[in-house]
Order: structure tokens, then C-alpha cells, then sequence
């Protein structure tokens, strides 16, 4: 990967639907070039998709909670179990299991505060193998 390549990641970072013809211009390119370039990043598994902003409000999800989930056990299947359940909530929008403390990180995104509530009392809770939620309310999204 080279600088090219770099400055063709950062503007398809900002812009994912910008056109082959920009993209070339703001990279300094000619619109073949930097088509194989593209499709060269797709294929080598560096551009892994394209998606979507959302604006969590219009969408009915903008209440947010960063979670941090500790295990009661951590023997393998309880660990294979609690990942696969949790990764399926569709309120979930960020999943990562952590070193150290807490066990996993969980990014939580919801209508409302009762909403919120309603999905850890019914939902995350009702995970086995879970000893701890501790949850954390955003006052301000800086960047």
C-alpha cells in the first residue's frame, strides 16, 4: 500500500459514494488508474464495504448507553454463548470483548430511557453467565 492507496482510503472514508471520476481528480489519478486501485483494495480485503451514516435520532435510536459487561464464569462455552446472544440484539451496535476489566464493552442504542431499561431488564439480563452490567449515559458526543 502506498500513498496512492492511503489518499484513495481517506476519501472513500469520507465520501463512500463519491464518483470513480472525483475520486481520481482528488487523488491525482485518471479515472482507470484508480478504478483498479479500488477494486485492487476491495479484493485484498482493505475496503471491506461501503455503508450508510444514520442519524440515530431519525432512526428511533437516539438514546445511547456504553455498557461494560463482566462474566460470572469464563469458561468457553459460557464466553461462546453470552457472544453469540448479545451480537444478535439488534440494539447492539458495537460488541467487543476486552483484556483486562470490564469483560466486554457494549455500545447500546435505543429509542428512549425506557426502552433502555426494557432491553437490559429483558433482554441483556436474561443472558446467563452475567455478573455485572454497569452502564454509562453520555452527557455530551464530542467527536
Amino acid at each position: 500500500m502506498d500513498d496512492l492507496d492511503r489518499a484513495i482510503i481517506m476519501e472513500l472514508e469520507a465520501d463512500g459514494r463519491v464518483t470513480n471520476a472525483e475520486l481520481a481528480l482528488r487523488v491525482g489519478l485518471t479515472p482507470a488508474p484508480c478504478l483498479r486501485r479500488v477494486r485492487r483494495l476491495e479484493q485484498d480485503g482493505v475496503i471491506t464495504g461501503y455503508h450508510a451514516r444514520v442519524d440515530p435520532a431519525a432512526a428511533g435510536r437516539a438514546f445511547e448507553v456504553l455498557v461494560n459487561v463482566d462474566l460470572a464464569m469464563k469458561d468457553r462455552a459460557t464466553v461462546l454463548a453470552f457472544e453469540e446472544r448479545v451480537a444478535g440484539f439488534p440494539e447492539v451496535v458495537e460488541f467487543r470483548r476486552m483484556f483486562g476489566l470490564p469483560d466486554y464493552f457494549v455500545r447500546v442504542a435505543t429509542e428512549s430511557l425506557q426502552h433502555y431499561e426494557s432491553f437490559v431488564t429483558d433482554m441483556l439480563e436474561d443472558v446467563p453467565g452475567i455478573a455485572r452490567v454497569d452502564s454509562h449515559l453520555t452527557m455530551k458526543h464530542i467527536k
